[in-house]
């Protein structure tokens, strides 16, 4: 299969990627151009014809995001680029930001237009210095391109913490608050920055967008399936000779992603794949078997329980001990979990309490009812899925070394 690169910038374009000879060579002014002739509905439609879903988990449908926003009422709408990436294992927008910066920007200008927004900002992850830097360049060529028309884009920090990356915790920390989810609904495409209609896209999300304005939608459709069309990026790390990474189409076997030369290029440390955390630090094991079997598709995984979440895939050999790496997890969401709800703050205490303490098996019980219980009244998605690694590790006897 090998890699492809519509996403990330082809080997042969070798411009400075926050310059406008990176605009024209990767086709971004003409993307501008095209939705400038464009009414703002047209644009949403393209949106929509393409299925182009969000790439930073929750994979929504992205026309059906732009609608709600382009109709709901008020004259100040808000977008909003979310580059705040904390999930583990997870690095494919910082790799997008250092490759191509001015496609997620044009992403992002393309979206402020179809919904009706003259103010967005980028809020980038406070680590992320040089990226930040990178993004700062590329924005400084679009006004001086006269490329911005009129839409004021503002780059803000992040907040340093995991939360700050759930899209209302994201809001309050622009406004100057916490970084604190809230109460959903009202949604952000109703009620968002500033209590006005909000659109917020992952980096990768953005720049599928201009991918497809720099196209069209039958040229977007080539890859993918029927029902998710396009490219995903996926972070490749662990027990992996090529970590780093990597563009698919969507429907490709999770083996060739394994095993492909140009891709991961087969498994590391003892070559002998003991599990993949697929979708970082809130996803699933998978085991070698179901690895092979299934693919990069949101249907087959849902079989599994699984998801391809933010396109992490952490891969340990068969000499790790999972048990540690799920009480490592469980101390994390213990440890980010901002406290403003008891069934995360509590449920991701007592979670790490069972983990520590080696009864996930003779507490199986206990460990399903709190996650039920998180699932049910946690306010976002943090306590929501804190426990499902931990559950999917418990589902598989196949993953420790006793079974």
């Amino acid at each position: 299969m090998g890699e492809i690169r519509r996403l990330l910038p082809p080997h042969e374009v070798r411009s400075d990627p926050q310059s406008a000879e990176r605009m024209r060579e990767r086709g971004f002014d003409q993307a501008l151009a095209t939705i400038w002739a464009m009414n703002p509905e047209t644009v949403i439609e393209w949106v929509t014809a393409s299925g182009i879903k969000g790439r930073g988990g929750a994979a929504f449908p992205t026309g059906i995001k732009w609608t709600s926003v382009r109709q709901a009422p008020g004259e100040i709408k808000y977008v909003v680029m979310n580059a705040d990436e904390s999930e583990l294992g997870t690095f494919k927008d910082r790799v997008l930001l250092e490759q191509d910066p001015l496609g997620a920007l044009t992403g992002l200008l393309i979206a402020a237009y179809a919904v009706g927004a003259r103010k967005a900002f980028c809020y980038i992850r406070g680590e992320y210095r040089e990226v930040e830097q990178a993004l700062a360049n590329a924005l400084e060529t679009l006004r001086q391109g006269d490329w911005l028309r009129g839409v004021d884009v503002e780059i803000r920090r992040g907040a340093g913490a995991y939360i700050a990356g759930e899209e209302t915790a994201l809001f309050n920390s622009i406004e100057g608050k916490r970084p604190e989810p809230r109460v959903k609904p009202p949604f952000p495409t109703v009620k968002g920055l500033w209590s006005s209609p909000t659109l917020i896209q992952n980096v990768e999300t953005l720049a599928n967008v201009a991918v497809l304005f720099a196209h069209d939608v039958s040229w977007f459709t080539q890859y993918g399936t029927p029902k998710t069309p396009g490219t995903k990026l996926v972070a490749l790390s662990g027990h992996i000779r090529r970590a780093g990474v990597y563009e698919v189409p969507f429907g490709v076997p999770l083996a060739d992603i394994v095993s492909d030369p140009d891709l991961g290029g087969q498994v590391a440390g003892s070559g002998r794949l003991g599990a993949v955390l697929l979708g970082g630090a809130a996803g699933t094991f998978l085991t070698p078997e179901e690895v092979m079997n299934h693919h990069l598709d949101y249907e087959s995984l849902q079989a599994l329980g699984a998801s391809i979440g933010s396109g992490a895939m952490m891969f340990f050999d068969d000499t790790v001990d999972l048990g540690w790496v799920v009480a490592r997890l469980a101390r994390f969401f213990a440890e980010e979990s901002c406290g403003q709800c008891v069934p995360c703050r509590i449920g991701t205490r007592r979670l790490l309490e069972i983990v520590e303490a080696k009864q996930w098996e003779s507490r199986v019980h206990d460990v399903r009812a709190l996650a039920q219980a998180m699932r049910d009244a946690s306010i976002c998605g943090l306590g929501q899925t804190a426990p499902l690694a931990l559950l999917s590790f418990i589902e598989r006897p196949q993953l420790r070394p006793h079974a």
